[in-house]
């Protein structure tokens, strides 16, 4: 071996060696960079649906997270216009069940955010205009207020679960890393969210509309899929039924013949039992309503905690799992209620979204701002126990949110591409949070979750 590569292994020993277990070395450096290709040879993501951090991790107790249970309630007025009606204020305990789906369109998010459907985006973008996160209850009122008790509705939007609510989450909580301040992409609805994940970018989508189904997949651009499949990487998308399967979205996936590469969930958990996992795995959950396992209202929060469970039941058990990144996060907020406002972010093109909002005005979005916070954690034995990770570190320097583009900019690290997109680029990674130690107290099985009160 030549001296000076000799000199340079050692040093990158001796760095590594140096760093404490948990977070170490430098977001975006060689150093990191070294570390998280030595350690992490598989990445499977989980990504469910339509919540809210401060919903659905408001009664962790951990330090570090900014939620009901640490910083006390969070309030929203009952109407926007006319404060003499009241406020309410977030409360532990919420339904297994959420019946009336609050909104979550771009201009529900709106509303939810500014206090009105059509924000000035010039006072946005200046930053003259910022959200007050006060607007939830107003918006679930005049969805449903004519139908449901006024008290039970901002219930629906602003309690949170307990820990003793969400066991599995708890346990991942306490055992695992949490991001404080991670959001979701667009502050709209599924679909263009889920795009992001893959593509870093939803091209111009701002709704569920028709360009996502698997009989017209009219999405053209990049995705990770094919990414990997032109850079000799493998990948699996397991879906749990046909009504969401991500790789389906994009052209590419039918014009280059990869559809087969979209398999049923049950060869997951052979796969996982038989260490022949893909290098990357994504799994779609059960969606939307009665019966599904996604966390979307109607379905209940205990059966996607049994689905959680399940899936992290068989990587633990996988030989594969001492090389294994399991990251478990969510689309999108869903019109949950959330304290911590948006911040804004690159465009990741220049399209543009125009959508009729409920009180008939148009609003057009440039893509140039994130959705509200969503619950987003690292697991592998290679990541810190009980972590609480703030904000991140883009390669400009800046202090920034992560985003579902930090995992395309992490990716792209670990398997040698360039960011898609502009949105990618100037986002914050996590190779940073892989650790030099591997930890020998990841819990081998999550506690059983169990049903809880439905509101019918």
């Amino acid at each position: 071996m030549h001296p000076s590569a000799l000199l340079g292994l050692l040093a990158f020993a001796a760095a590594v060696a140096a760093a404490p277990p948990g977070r170490h070395l430098d977001p975006h450096s060689s150093y990191s960079v070294k570390n998280l290709k030595s350690h992490i040879k598989n990445v499977v993501i989980l990504e469910m649906e339509n919540r809210s951090l401060d919903n659905l991790l408001g009664g962790q107790t951990l330090k570090g997270l900014e939620n009901p249970i640490n910083h006390g309630h969070y309030c929203n007025p009952y109407n926007l216009t006319d404060h003499s009606q009241g406020k309410v204020c977030s409360a532990a305990k919420d339904f297994d069940s959420i019946l009336d789906d609050p909104a979550h369109s771009v201009t529900g998010n709106n509303i939810e955010f500014y206090g009105t459907f059509t924000p000035d985006n010039a006072a946005i973008a200046s930053g003259k205009l910022t959200p007050t996160q006060q607007g939830f209850v107003h918006e679930q009122l005049r969805r449903y207020g004519d139908d449901v008790d006024k008290t039970e509705l901002a219930k629906q939007v602003l309690n949170y679960y307990t820990e003793d609510q969400v066991p599995v989450f708890t346990s991942l909580v306490q055992n695992y890393l949490t991001f404080n301040h991670w959001h979701s992409d667009h502050p709209g609805p599924t679909n263009p969210n889920r795009a992001y994940v893959l593509s870093g970018t939803s091209a111009g989508h701002g709704t569920n509309d028709a360009s996502f189904n698997s009989d017209v997949h009219g999405l053209t651009q990049r995705s990770i899929f094919q990414q990997l499949s032109e850079t000799n990487h493998t990948w699996k998308n397991y879906y749990t039924n046909t009504d969401m399967v991500d790789a389906f979205f994009f052209d590419w996936t039918f014009t280059s013949g990869n559809t087969d590469k979209a398999v049923p969930l049950s060869t997951f958990y052979s796969d996982a039992k038989a260490g022949t996992l893909p290098e990357f795995s994504f799994i779609d959950p059960s969606c939307c309503g009665v019966g599904t396992n996604s966390m979307h209202p109607t379905g209940l929060i205990s059966d996607g905690e049994i689905f959680i469970k399940n899936v992290y039941d068989a990587l633990r058990a996988s030989p594969q799992w001492n090389q294994t990144l399991f990251i478990l996060t969510f689309d999108e907020t869903g019109g949950f209620a959330d304290h911590v406002p948006p911040p804004l972010a690159a465009r990741p093109d220049n399209l543009t979204y125009t959508e009729t909002a409920p009180n008939g005005e148009k609003y057009t979005f440039s893509f140039d701002r994130l959705g509200g916070r969503i619950p987003t954690l690292l697991i592998s034995p290679w990541v810190g126990k009980g972590l609480v990770e703030q904000k991140g570190t883009n390669s400009d320097g800046e202090t920034v949110s992560y985003s579902a583009s930090s995992i395309l900019r992490t990716l792209g690290y670990l398997w040698d591409f360039d960011p898609f997109t502009p949105r990618v680029a100037t986002s914050a990674s996590f190779d940073h949070l892989i650790t030099n130690v591997q930890r020998g107290d990841t819990p081998v099985t999550l506690p059983q979750p169990k049903a809880f009160k439905v509101k019918a």
